[in-house]
C-alpha cells in the first residue's frame, strides 16, 4: 500500500468554477482542478505523492491519516 492511501482524496464539481476540484484535506491546502473528473483525480494523486515526498525530504512528520474515518456517512448525517 502506498503511503498516500492513508489520505482521503476528494474530487467534486464546483458550480462556481464550472469544473471539477480535487483536494486532500488534512494533508495539503489547495489542490487541482479541471474539466475531466478522472484526470483531476489522477493529478490529485500525483500531488499527494509529491507532498508526502516533500514532508519526508524536509524531515517533517506527516499529518495524521484521514482515511478510514467514514467521512462519507458522516457527511450524510450532517445533510
Amino acid at each position: 500500500m502506498k503511503e498516500s492511501a492513508r489520505y482521503v482524496k476528494i474530487v467534486e464539481w464546483s458550480e462556481e468554477d464550472q469544473c471539477f476540484v480535487g483536494s486532500c484535506p488534512g494533508l495539503l491546502y489547495g489542490g487541482c482542478h479541471g474539466t475531466d473528473e478522472q484526470a483531476v483525480f489522477a493529478k490529485l494523486c500525483t500531488i499527494v505523492d509529491e507532498t508526502i515526498e516533500l514532508y519526508k525530504k524536509d524531515h517533517k512528520a506527516l499529518p495524521p491519516a484521514t482515511s478510514g474515518k467514514d467521512y462519507a456517512n458522516k457527511l450524510l448525517e450532517v445533510a
